[in-house]
């Protein structure tokens, strides 16, 4: 039977550095308020001129050296993004040009912070299938061009940044088993309610921001979390005892303590970024994985259960033997 592995990981961060402290700056807060209901001291943001696709290469150049591939190796490009560089084409596509790449399927997944996930779980497919051998999986976002940096409820909370990673068609298991769900009634609670066709008027006005009910999305992301790592297991008649570690969505550290507290799995088995880059919506969950393989934390033959959790209401989880 074929399998996808995951034989490289790669990210990248803008230069830009937006402290607690500049925060206090620009809108009624502080670093300690920040810390305490959030634990993110630090996020980046893209330069003026520099765009999703260009975070995206980045972080896919890093993946594939480290997967020791060359370029034209890659036969399927996924990018899970909610901030394109444009409406069309798709950021695939751009970066698929970037990377002098010509031919194979390329196009954009949006399930928000879910949407890693998302995509991880469409190029597995395409693996298990046959109709791709070598895929490239990207979330990458400039989080930071929907957001309303007069809003303190959302503008503590995201960044910018890219992770990505190279899957490989296998005999041996890596990818163990993907768990996708959506549930649009939830749709008002974490949104930007604008766009091309809906409310386009607001976009002209530069209006296209991050809203958020930010209790409800605290419980709905908790209950999801939880119950989405239960299922991971027992679709691979697994116990948790047996998880290496847990690379979660990096929204919050208070949702990420609840989730880990919830699902009885040790602090010290989760990975933690999100105090160095804030929410980095798609990114975050590739952006976290690279850091802990790059560190020495995640090595081979361990076992990895990722999980995102975004706007839809929609959320995932992947189990990885690495």
């Amino acid at each position: 039977m074929t399998c996808s592995r995951v034989i490289g990981t790669g990210s990248y961060l803008p230069e830009k550095i937006l402290t607690n402290s500049d925060l206090e700056r620009m809108v009624d807060t502080n670093d300690e308020w920040i810390r305490s209901r959030t634990g993110i001291c630090e996020r980046r943001i893209a330069a003026d001129d520099q765009f999703t696709c260009d975070l995206a290469e980045q972080a896919s150049l890093r993946a594939i050296e480290a997967a020791g591939i060359k370029n034209t190796d890659i036969d399927l490009i996924i990018v899970a993004t909610t901030t394109a560089d444009q409406v069309f084409p798709s950021t695939a596509c751009l970066l698929q040009h970037r990377l002098g790449i010509e031919g194979p399927p390329a196009f954009d997944v949006q399930a928000v912070c879910a949407g890693f996930m998302f995509a991880l779980d469409v190029a597995d497919k395409f693996i298990r299938t046959g109709s791709a051998r070598c895929a490239l999986v990207v979330g990458a976002e400039t989080f930071s061009r929907i957001i309303d940096w007069t809003d303190r409820r959302t503008c503590i909370l995201f960044g910018d940044g890219a992770g990505a990673v190279i899957l490989k068609a296998d005999n041996s298991p890596g990818i163990l088993s993907t768990h996708i769900h959506s549930d649009g009634k939830y749709k008002d609670l974490l949104c930007v309610p604008v766009g091309v066709s809906k409310n386009y008027n607001l976009v002209q006005q530069g209006k296209a921001y991050t809203t958020m009910e930010g209790g409800e999305v605290f419980r709905w992301a908790v209950t999801a979390m939880s119950d989405i790592i239960e299922e991971a297991l027992v679709a691979n008649n697994m116990d948790k005892e047996q998880i290496d570690w847990l690379v979660p969505h990096q929204a919050n550290i208070r949702i990420i303590n609840a989730v880990g507290k919830r699902a009885k799995i040790p602090s010290e088995k989760v990975v933690i970024t999100v105090n160095r880059h804030g929410n980095t919506s798609a990114a975050s969950v590739p952006l976290a994985l690279d850091e802990a393989v790059r560190d020495g934390r995640i090595v081979s033959g361990q076992y990895i259960l990722l999980e995102g959790f975004g706007g839809g209401f929609s959320w995932g989880s992947a189990l990885i033997k690495m």
